[in-house]
Formats: structure tokens, C-alpha cells, sequence
């Protein structure tokens, strides 16, 4: 038996890839990220596990930890350092949501594989019409 593939997102980056006035609302735009990722995995859109990485003032906008198949987690310092850290120590294959090349580089040097915010997006739906995101 293999081990599921873990989703690694990159909030910042995801949020980040559409202008829709997250900059206003950092943490609003995180826990809207946070119930869409959540809403996916309970339809089957995806499959758990997922990770999601917010740092800085979005991480106002959801608790750590895991429901529904989404584990939030609160990056200490650089988002980005936490996501390479966790595919150094996710056991099974790891897919890095994220479109920044330099951090998809870190990732595949330690066996992640990688894909954009739009491969993302796409299975999440439209957004919320009163918000945008």
C-alpha cells in the first residue's frame, strides 16, 4: 500500500495569484481559503491530506490544525522555509501548490513534485461572489 499524496499549499502564494483585494484583508483571505480547501476535500474534489502554509497576518484567519482533511499550519517565520521543511519530512509524495519558481526548485531538489495556484483554483470553483477569493 503507497502513501497518499500529500497537497502542500502555499497560502500566501495561492491567495497572492488573483487580484481580488486580499492585501485588505489578510486574514479574511486566509480563512476563505482555509473553508473553500475544506468544502474541496469534503465534495471529493481533493483528496486529503492537505497542508496549508499561511504566514504573517493571514495566519489571524485560521487556527492550527486539521478538519476535513485540511491541516493549517502557522509558518513561524518564512513561508516558505516552512513549506520545504515539511517535504523533507512528509512521509510519502508530496505536491507543492505554488507558483514560485525558486521555492518549487527547493521542493523538487527534495523529491516534491510541483504544480501552480491555477491547478488549484480550478478544482476550488468559483469564488465567493461577496468576497472575490
Amino acid at each position: 500500500m503507497t502513501a497518499a499524496t500529500t497537497l502542500l499549499v502555499d497560502g500566501a502564494n495561492v491567495v497572492g495569484s488573483r487580484p481580488t483585494g486580499w492585501w485588505r484583508d489578510r486574514a479574511g483571505a486566509g480563512a476563505d481559503l482555509v473553508a473553500r480547501l475544506r468544502a474541496a476535500t469534503t465534495a471529493g474534489t481533493l483528496a486529503p491530506p492537505v497542508v496549508l502554509v499561511l504566514e504573517g497576518s493571514a495566519r489571524a484567519g485560521a487556527p492550527e490544525g486539521e478538519a476535513g482533511g485540511v491541516a493549517v499550519v502557522h509558518a513561524p517565520g518564512s513561508g516558505d522555509d516552512t513549506l520545504v521543511g515539511w517535504t523533507e519530512t512528509t512521509p510519502g509524495p508530496v505536491t507543492l501548490v505554488s507558483a514560485d519558481r525558486q521555492l518549487r526548485e527547493r521542493c523538487r531538489a527534495r523529491g516534491a513534485s510541483a504544480v501552480g495556484p491555477g491547478w488549484l483554483l480550478a478544482r476550488l470553483g468559483p469564488p465567493d461572489p461577496g468576497t472575490g477569493r
